[in-house]
């Protein structure tokens, strides 16, 4: 015969699942409700940000609607992801503003088949919007805590076409050049004549050129007469280092 105790038990063994189950469940729901709270943060992003400030590339807005931002800024700072300005995450550099991200990333005109080089991997944010939409790309960073997480994060969201490398971005990739598409993602004093220098023939390099300051966003397409220039209009970013840029 069971006992008085055996039954009391049972019950508090049932309980205590089903305490374990309800927890469970509210985590789900919980992890659910935040998820689909960010995606339509991104569409009011795409929306508020970038459609109505003109920007037009269908692929580009569907890389913006797609890649989940807050996954690469710290946690205490998630809910400020799809806001509408930089946000910085550590040593003294930033993730750009999505307006900025789109806009530079549109100036490329990518069409899914390029070897892209960005210059600034910084939290792999930019790189995994140009994974959406070329072949491969080629990020340096110079600093390594950064490149680390980044690749981390890149790693864990799937992205096998990005490839991230701790070194002066200023020197570009040789071994890996020419590339259809550069990006330069910090200010410096001018283009570095060795990111020019790994362009393609008609390709297209888009990067910040201006003081410590405030800069201008610069398109340089090389072209059979050498290397054509496009001001696209005023920008603040953080600072180039490197031999062809600032010095620290």
């Amino acid at each position: 015969m069971q006992s008085w105790d055996d039954d009391r038990g049972v019950l508090l063994k049932a309980q205590q699942e089903l305490r374990h189950m309800y927890n469970f469940l509210k985590k789900m729901m919980k992890s659910g409700s935040s998820m689909m709270n960010f995606q339509k943060a991104r569409d009011r992003m795409v929306e508020t940000q970038l459609v109505a400030r003109g920007i037009q590339d269908p692929r580009v807005l569907e890389a913006m609607r797609k890649v989940p931002r807050h996954m690469f800024v710290d946690e205490a700072l998630k809910d400020q992801a799809y806001n509408d300005h930089p946000i910085p995450i550590g040593d003294k550099q930033t993730i750009s503003q999505p307006y900025i991200v789109a806009l530079m990333t549109e100036t490329l005109k990518l069409q899914g088949n390029e070897k892209v080089l960005e210059i600034g991997t910084g939290s792999g944010y930019q790189a995994a919007i140009l994974a959406e939409l070329a072949a491969r790309v080629f990020s340096i960073e110079r600093f390594p805590n950064l490149a680390y997480r980044a690749n981390q994060t890149l790693q864990k969201l799937g992205y096998k076409n990005v490839i991230v490398r701790v070194a002066d971005g200023t020197l570009g990739w040789p071994d890996e050049a020419p590339f259809d598409a550069i990006m330069v993602t910090a200010g410096a004093p001018k283009i570095p004549q060795p990111l020019t220098d790994q362009l393609a023939m008609g390709g297209r390099l888009v990067a910040p050129v201006g003081d410590r300051l405030s800069q201008e966003l610069f398109l340089a397409e090389r072209v059979p007469e050498g290397v054509r220039k496009t001001n696209l209009g005023g920008v603040r970013f953080v600072d180039l280092v490197g031999k062809w840029g600032w010095q620290e």
